[in-house]
Formats: structure tokens, sequence, C-alpha cells
């Protein structure tokens, strides 16, 4: 087996994560209005600092719109008739992005546990 560098390792974690989270930050952003995938990943750049790019949108919403939670529709956007593609939340998407923040916020409160080294039930350190 081979190892990977510190670097690697670093990348793919980042990689894995944004990939996780990716469905929700997308839905959380179309809860707000309906964006084209330009716009949506200037947004989660811009309020990521920077920190949050994502280069991999496309199949994000593709796989989103197969599962119901998101819409896209064509929209002009100059008068020689040039149309953008925009994507809208569904209501079915609501519900599961409020399904997946508790589940984050569930997930996240359990990993700060265990990183503090606290026992749940009692609150001490282990």
């Amino acid at each position: 087996m081979g190892r990977t560098s510190n670097k690697d390792a670093r990348d793919t974690f980042e990689d894995y994560f944004k990939r996780a989270t990716s469905p929700m930050m997308t839905l959380l952003l179309l809860k707000e209005k309906p964006l084209y995938v330009y716009k949506l990943s200037q947004e989660l750049e811009k309020r990521s600092n920077s920190t949050y790019k994502m280069n991999f949108l496309y199949p994000v919403l593709y796989r989103l719109q197969q599962q119901g939670y998101v819409e896209e529709y064509s929209q002009e956007v100059t008068e020689s008739h040039r149309t953008r593609n925009y994507y809208c939340i569904t209501e079915s998407g609501k519900e599961y992005l409020d399904f997946m923040l508790v589940k984050y916020r569930e997930l996240l409160k359990a990993v700060d546990t265990i990183i503090e080294g606290k026992d749940p039930v009692t609150d001490d350190e282990i």
C-alpha cells in the first residue's frame, strides 16, 4: 500500500468535506433565491471568504434535480435572446434541507464532543 503525503491527505479531507456538504450549501443558497451556476459558485466563495470553492456544482445540481429537490428553468438575459439556466429549490428540497441542517448540527456537536474529550452524558472530561 502506498502512502499519501500530508498535503494529499489534507486535500482529500477538504475535498470529501465539500463533497459531503455541497448539496446542503447549494440548497441553502437556493432557498434564498434562484441562482445560475456561476452566481452560486461566487456566493459560496464570497460568503466563505474564498475557503469554500466548488468546481463541481453541475453534478451536485443534477443529482438534486433527479431527487426532486431542485428545479431548473431558463430565462432570457439579453435583448438578443441569450438565456441563462437558473436553479430553484422545491418544497421537497426545503424539507430535505431542514433535515440535513439538523443532522449536520448533530454530527458537528458529536465530533466537537469527541475532539474536546468530554463524556456527552456527564459533560466531564474523559
